[in-house]
């Protein structure tokens, strides 16, 4: 806004109070061309005078508008007659101007003044004929005494109207003098037939609210339950020196909406549920596990019993997660700082120290996704504890996450004392490392490497694991 104030500025007559107030009423331009139902334009004159700048178009979300000239900054001034005339006289203006290949459609124009002269002229280019909006003219003078009280410096609160909406629009007794077809849908739910010339608050309009909500930081904004149905009402009340102008009402059939989300909040707290039991019963298996590990005399038994609980709970960490925030997403790095903790209390030595790391963006998987990777990161820790760093009592582990076009790579590192010579994925009988290439290979479809750190043997290993980013994001739209 500012370039645009600063080119106006050089090539137009206009103040900067001029500027202020055309700022401040262009606010509203997007609610007047979806109330006129047709596109709208502001014009402002060069210099010169032979030039028109158009410093606002809107297209409107309440109809269809055929594609026009959208996007053109500078017209000539002959190119648009309605538009000098209105300059020139102050009047409003209407006509008809031709789109592409011969369609025409209403062209309305007002003039916006600055208490001496018109300095912007606004334009509704409107499809008169595929509208077929009985009453339009009121709408129009709603739309008129909207651009006008939008000049003061208040608070302006609404959004887009959109096709569904309904439309009322009164005169200054509070009687209906336009309602257009939803509106009209709406209230013969609710029993009544006509509304043209009825007051707005007659009881006849009134009686089958059942219920009305109304939140303190939008006083004018309410919701309705009246006649099976669920309405959202906004009212926009004009006021001149206390007095009545036009009162207009939109009205929003959400009834489908606010069922669909109820639907979808029980079954949210279904599958929360669900996902709280299976947490639990991970969790009693691996107690189960621990009671076993305890009574074996065998130490060897009793770490792979271990490592089985360890496995468990990672599975289970994703199930909390889930249970807590009912996503069907999870947060990877979230969930490896989960799995260290477990692993770190059940395994890690009280005179060893451990120090994680984690660095790229934020990772968001599908929970099928990080269920499986919750037992690989789970694998590559344990493996990283037994193994990285022997003979020493400190270390790092971390988790680097990159991302491109089409692919997600994930880093687990340590700076432990590397791999050993000659080291060979194929053929070795490490059950973890088995599992790792399973799961990532198998389950995720993605691919799996381990190797020393490229400064060399004994500043520590990296477990690379790339996965198709198209493929995971197709598993997040199911």
């Amino acid at each position: 806004m500012e370039r645009l104030r600063e080119k106006y500025y050089k090539e137009t007559n206009l103040t900067a109070r001029q500027m202020s107030l055309l700022h401040h009423i262009r606010k509203v331009f997007p609610f007047l061309a979806d109330l006129a139902h047709g596109q709208l334009k502001a014009y402002v004159q060069s210099r010169d005078k032979m030039q028109f700048f158009i410093i606002a178009q809107e297209r409107p979300h309440t109809v269809y508008m055929p594609g026009g000239q959208e996007g053109q900054k500078i017209v000539p001034v002959i190119e648009e007659p309605l538009v000098q005339d209105t300059f020139l006289t102050g009047q409003p203006g209407r006509g008809k101007r031709e789109w592409n290949y011969g369609s025409m459609v209403d062209m309305y124009t007002f003039g916006i003044h600055d208490g001496q002269k018109v300095i912007c002229v606004v334009s509704f280019e409107v499809d008169g004929e595929g509208l077929g909006i009985q009453y339009y003219p009121r709408l129009l003078e709603a739309v008129v005494d909207v651009m006008r009280f939008a000049r003061r410096p208040v608070y302006f609160p609404y959004g887009a109207i959109s096709a569904n909406d309904g439309i009322l629009v009164t005169d200054n007794r509070n009687r209906i003098v336009f309602a257009n077809m939803e509106a009209g849908r709406i209230y013969r739910i609710l029993g009544v037939g006509n509304l043209i010339g009825c007051h707005l608050f007659d009881r006849q309009l009134s009686q089958h609210v059942m219920r009305e909500t109304v939140e303190c930081d939008r006083p004018w904004e309410k919701e309705l339950t009246a006649g099976g149905l669920t309405l959202i009402r906004r009212d926009l009340r004009l006021d001149e020196g206390g007095q009545l102008v036009r009162h207009i009402v939109l009205i929003t059939d959400v009834t489908q909406t606010r069922a669909k989300d109820e639907e979808i909040r029980i079954k949210s707290a279904v599958i929360q549920e669900i996902h709280h039991r299976v947490k639990n019963n991970l969790q009693t298996i691996a107690s189960l596990l621990r009671l076993q590990a305890r009574r074996s005399k065998s130490e060897e038994v009793k770490a792979a019993l271990r490592e089985s609980v360890d496995r468990v709970l990672s599975i289970s960490v994703v199930h909390e997660f889930l249970s807590q925030q009912g996503e069907e997403d999870i947060d990877v790095q979230e969930v490896m700082r989960q799995i260290f903790r477990l692993v770190a209390n059940n395994m890690v030595d009280a005179t060893f120290t451990i120090h994680t790391e984690f660095s790229g963006p934020e990772l968001i998987l599908p929970s099928r996704y990080a269920s499986s990777l919750a037992l690989v990161l789970n694998e590559l820790v344990l493996n990283a504890m037994e193994h990285a760093f022997t003979g020493r009592s400190s270390g790092t582990i971390g988790l680097a996450v990159e991302t491109s076009d089409t692919e997600l790579l994930l880093d687990f590192y340590d700076d432990g004392i590397g791999l050993p010579d000659g080291f060979k994925m194929k053929g070795r009988k490490s059950l973890g490392l088995s599992i790792v290439q399973t799961l990532v290979e198998g389950d995720l479809g993605g691919s799996f490497a381990l190797e020393n750190d490229p400064r060399g043997k004994g500043f520590g290993t990296h477990a690379r694991i790339v996965l198709s980013r198209a493929e995971v994001e197709q598993e997040g739209d199911r």
